[in-house]
C-alpha cells in the first residue's frame, strides 16, 4: 500500500532527480535536496551488493503466502483448524499489508530504508521459522503476522531502494525486482510439496525451510544498515504484487510530468470522485481474487483429486503468468483511450476459469490455471489506470493512496468468507460461485474506471 507521505515526497523531489547526474543522485549520502553538494558515486561492488539484496528481498515477498496455500490441508489437520479459521488465516496478508505498510515510510525516515528492509527480511525469517512449531492456531497466526509485517514494509520500500541506488535505471531494476517477486511466488507454490516429501513428509519442515531463503536475504543488507539516505525522488508507486516495470512507469509518468511543469493541484476530495471509487473497488476486488487464489486454489485442486504436488504446480502456473503479462498489459492500456475492453477480457477469462473449476476441476486443470493466471493480471492494469486517471503528480499520489488503501480493506473479508462457505457447504461449489459472482462487479467498476476522465475534474474541493 502506498503511504501518502511517500507520494508527496515523490512528486516534490522528482524535478531534482530528473535533471541531475546519476552520480549525484545515486550517491549513498545524497538525499536529493536542492543545493546539496554532490558526493562520489557508489563503488561498483556496492551497486552489485544492492542488486543482490533487491533480488533476494523480492524472492521473499510471497513464499510465506503461497507455501502455506500448498500445504493448507496438512496445516489445518495438524493444528485442528476449522475452515473458518483457515479463511481468517488467508485474510491476514491483505490486513497486514494495509496496517504495516503505512509504517514503512516513517520507519525509513528514522532509520533509513536499507535498515528497515534488513529488519523486514529478519522478521520474515523469524516468522517463517517460528510459525510451523508454534503449537497452536493463535501462535501460528501471530508468527504469520510477524512474517507478513516484514513483507509489508519491504514491499513498500523496494521502489524507494531502486530509485535511491539506480536513478538512471529505474525501469530495468524495477523489472528485475518484479520478475524476482513473481518467480518467488511461483517457485514456492511449485516446490513446497516436493520439498516437504524430501524432508520426511513433515509440513512443519516444508514451511520452515523457506526461512533459509529469508536468512540469506538479510546478509546483503547488513553492510548497508548505516546508509540512512532516502530516495532522491522515488516516483514508482509501491506495488503489492508483481506489477512490473511497465505498470510502475505508467503510473509514475504523470507524476513526473506534472512536477516538472510545476503544476499546482488543489486538495482533492477523493470520496467525491466516482472514478476514484471505481478504481478503489476494482483494486479491492482484484486483490480479493488474488488472495483467494493464493490461499485456496491449491486446496480446490486437491479436493478434486489432483495430487498435492500437481496442485502446487497449478498454483505456480497461475502466479507465473504475471511475469510476461505485467509488461504487455500496461503498454496496451496506455495506447487505448478507454481501458474497459481490457478489463472485460480479463474478467471473461476469470469467469471461464471459474466455470471450468466448477464443472471439471481435474479434467481441465491446466487450462483453468492458464485462464485464471490471465485474469489475475488485473493488478498491473489497476496500477496503470491510477496513473492515467489523474493529470498531475499530486493527483496521482492522492488517487493511488486512496485506491490502494481502500482496496486492501475491501479485500480482507473475501478469503475468510470462502473458508466459511467451504466449511458450511461441505464443498467448493458455493465458494466458486461466490468467486464468479465477484467477477461481475469487478468488470463493471473496472469498465467505469477505464473511462477517459480525471479525478481533478470530479474531486477538487
Amino acid at each position: 500500500m502506498m503511504d501518502p507521505m511517500v507520494s508527496e515526497e515523490t512528486t516534490r523531489t522528482t524535478p531534482t532527480t530528473e535533471h541531475r547526474t546519476p552520480a549525484a543522485t545515486a550517491a549513498p549520502g545524497n538525499a536529493g535536496a536542492v543545493g546539496e553538494p554532490r558526493t562520489a558515486a557508489p563503488r561498483a561492488w556496492t551497486l552489485r551488493l544492492v542488486t543482490v539484496g533487491i533480488v533476494l528481498a523480492a524472492l521473499n515477498l510471497r513464499p510465506a503466502i503461497t507455501s502455506l496455500g500448498a500445504l493448507l490441508e496438512e496445516v489445518r489437520d495438524g493444528l485442528g483448524m476449522s475452515g473458518s479459521v483457515a479463511g481468517l488465516l488467508t485474510s491476514v496478508p491483505p490486513l497486514c499489508f494495509a496496517v504495516f505498510g503505512v509504517m514503512a515510510p516513517r520507519l525509513a525516515r528514522r532509520f533509513g530504508p536499507s535498515a528497515v528492509v534488513c529488519a523486514g527480511m529478519a522478521a520474515i525469517a523469524a516468522g517463517l521459522l517460528i510459525r510451523p512449531y508454534a503449537g497452536s492456531t493463535a501462535c501460528f497466526l501471530v508468527a504469520s503476522a510477524l512474517a507478513l509485517m516484514g513483507i509489508a514494509v519491504s514491499n513498500v520500500l523496494m521502489p524507494v531502494i531502486v530509485k535511491r541506488w539506480f536513478p538512471d535505471r529505474v525501469g530495468s531494476m524495477t523489472g528485475l525486482y518484479s520478475m524476482a517477486l513473481a518467480l518467488g511466488t511461483s517457485i514456492a507454490a511449485a516446490i513446497t510439496v516436493p520439498l516437504t516429501d524430501a524432508l520426511g513428509g513433515s509440513w512443519q519442515s516444508g514451511l520452515a525451510v523457506w526461512a533459509v531463503l529469508a536468512v540469506a536475504a538479510v546478509l546483503p543488507w547488513l553492510p548497508l544498515v548505516r546508509e540512512r539516505g532516502t530516495a532522491p525522488g522515488a516516483q514508482e508507486p509501491a506495488q503489492e504484487a508483481a506489477g512490473g516495470a511497465s505498470a510502475g512507469e505508467a503510473a509514475a509518468r504523470p507524476a513526473r510530468e506534472g512536477a516538472v511543469r510545476g503544476e499546482q493541484t488543489p486538495v482533492l476530495r477523493m470520496t467525491r470522485s466516482r472514478t476514484a471509487w471505481a478504481l478503489a473497488v476494482f483494486f479491492g476486488l482484484q486483490a480479493t481474487a488474488a488472495y483467494i487464489t493464493m490461499g485456496w486454489m491449491a486446496q480446490i485442486y486437491r479436493d478434486a483429486g489432483v495430487s498435492a504436488g500437481t496442485a502446487g504446480l497449478l498454483l505456480a502456473v497461475i502466479m507465473v503468468m504475471g511475469v510476461p503479462l505485467a509488461f504487455v498489459i500496461p503498454r496496451v492500456a496506455t495506447r487505448l483511450p478507454h481501458q474497459g475492453p481490457i478489463v472485460l477480457v480479463l474478467g471473461v477469462c476469470g469467469l471461464a476459469g471459474y466455470a471450468g473449476l466448477y464443472f471439471a476441476p481435474a479434467g481441465g486443470a491446466w487450462a483453468w490455471a492458464l485462464l485464471l493466471g490471465v485474469s489475475n493480471c488485473a493488478f498491473p492494469l489497476a496500477l496503470t489506470m491510477v496513473g492515467m486517471r489523474a493529470r498531475t503528480g499530486t493527483g496521482v499520489a492522492q488517487l493511488s493512496a486512496f485506491a490502494q488503501s481502500t482496496g486492501y480493506l475491501i479485500s480482507i473479508p473475501g478469503p475468510l468468507l470462502v473458508g466459511v462457505l467451504y466449511q458450511s457447504s461441505g464443498g467448493w461449489g458455493v465458494p466458486i460461485a461466490l468467486m464468479s459472482a465477484l467477477m461481475i462487479p469487478q468488470m463493471v467498476v473496472g469498465f467505469l474506471a477505464g473511462r477517459d476522465r480525471t479525478v481533478e475534474d470530479e474531486a477538487a474541493g
